[in-house]
């Protein structure tokens, strides 16, 4: 997955902006974002059942650092102090392509 030509981060509205072409950009919601972490502390490495509640994951929940991982990957440290996960381009496209779907379905 090729990895988004912009990434910003709107800390006043909660949102992950991915620009992904000229014609696509995607505004991930920060509580969406940290519910969907697949580091071994939110999801069993063996049975890939994911552990962490998404309920647990408030709605004002924060962003207070990101950063690139290599060319693959977003790490993110969020307020709620969780800062293990790695957020690939492809597993931020899934959950882009997921928030679309919703959307498409909910108009």
């Amino acid at each position: 997955m090729k990895a988004p030509g912009n990434v910003k981060v709107h800390k006043e509205r909660r949102l992950l902006e991915l620009v992904w072409d000229a014609t696509e950009t995607s505004f991930l919601p920060f509580q969406l974002v940290r519910q969907s972490c697949r580091c071994a502390s939110c999801v069993d490495e063996f049975t890939g059942r994911q552990i962490l509640d998404p309920a647990s994951v408030p709605e004002d929940l924060g962003l207070l650092e990101a950063g690139l991982a290599g060319n693959y990957a977003l790490r993110i440290r969020w307020s709620d102090n969780h800062d293990s996960g790695l957020f690939t381009w492809n597993h931020l496209r899934s959950i882009s392509d997921r928030v679309r779907s919703r959307d498409q379905h909910s108009s």
